[in-house]
């Protein structure tokens, strides 16, 4: 249960960081299984379970995906960053410079 991992008392967290923290915690574990699925692929002889599995595990990415847009869209520090980073290019490092030098 994603309350488990709360740091503070969940009576004195926001409305807004308890929603982030579940999204985030979704976020973790349907990246989990997408590895948890792609080794077991990997691992797997036979050829329709093995299909079965990165069909499985393809679905979790969507998921994942899903909970990052909407902790893109709830959290500006997230859209600023992500923002930033995705889909682009060019090195990531000199993506972070120029974006912390102005463009240059």
């Amino acid at each position: 249960m994603s309350s488990e991992s709360l740091h503070a008392p969940r009576e004195r967290l926001s409305k807004e960081t308890i929603a982030l923290h579940q999204a985030i915690t979704s976020v973790m574990e349907e990246l989990q299984a997408v590895d948890w699925y792609r080794q077991r692929a990997d691992d797997c002889d036979d050829a329709a379970l093995k299909a079965i599995l990165l069909h499985n595990m393809r679905e979790e990415i969507e998921h994942a995906s899903m909970a990052l847009e909407w902790i893109r869209r709830n959290s500006p520090d997230f859209d600023k960053h992500l923002r930033t980073y995705l889909f682009t290019e060019k090195d990531i490092l000199s993506v972070e410079h120029a974006a912390e030098h102005g463009g240059k």
